[in-house]
């Protein structure tokens, strides 16, 4: 599994959760975690959570630090289940750099009642993949929302939650694959 920060702004507007996005943007093929930063603007026609549409709520963000994964096989609810890791292992980024109390309720974090990220996993034809958001900054949010900047985190410091979140996610990835390979099977 190959992993990379972008250090380009991006707007993430739902188009990049398509099949190989991250190969023919940047060159990774096959399994892979891209990060980078930059505003987030999901139209409803964008959406691929069906509940927000029904609830006619797009979602909107001035800054977030964003995470795309793309793993080569067709089991959502797999890639579901790496969503919730992707998730909980944020959630231990954060602490460790902020000491924030921070909640997780299924896929999305929160601070008190604030929400601080945004996620959904879904299918394409030839792969699964996972979109998490990390609101940076709370300005303007269309729900009461917190960011890393209300959580203390110096803006200087924004990449490297990214970067540490893509390596751990990686090593977690890893150690699964190497896990499948030390039993032996039972009758």
């Amino acid at each position: 599994m190959q992993e990379r920060f972008i250090g380009k702004t991006i707007t993430y507007d739902g188009r990049q959760l398509s099949s190989h996005w991250a190969y023919r943007n940047f060159g990774l093929q096959g399994d892979s975690i891209i990060s980078f930063r930059g505003p987030c603007r999901v139209e409803l026609t964008e959406m691929v959570d069906l509940a927000d549409v029904l609830e006619h709520a797009p979602i909107f963000s001035t800054d977030m630090l964003h995470f795309i994964v793309e793993h080569f096989d067709l089991d959502l609810e797999r890639t579901i289940i790496r969503q919730r890791l992707l998730i909980a292992t944020l959630k231990d980024v954060i602490v460790q750099k902020t000491g924030a109390q921070l909640r997780r309720a299924g896929d999305d974090l929160f601070l008190g009642q604030r929400k601080l990220s945004v996620s959904i996993a879904t299918l394409t034809p030839v792969s699964t993949m996972i979109h998490t958001g990390v609101n940076v900054s709370s300005k303007d949010t269309p729900v009461p929302a917190c960011g890393l900047a209300d959580l203390g985190l110096p803006d200087e410091e924004v990449e490297d939650v990214a970067r540490d979140l893509c390596r751990a996610y990686v090593r977690e990835y890893q150690e699964i694959k190497l896990a499948r390979c030390k039993v032996r099977g039972v009758n």
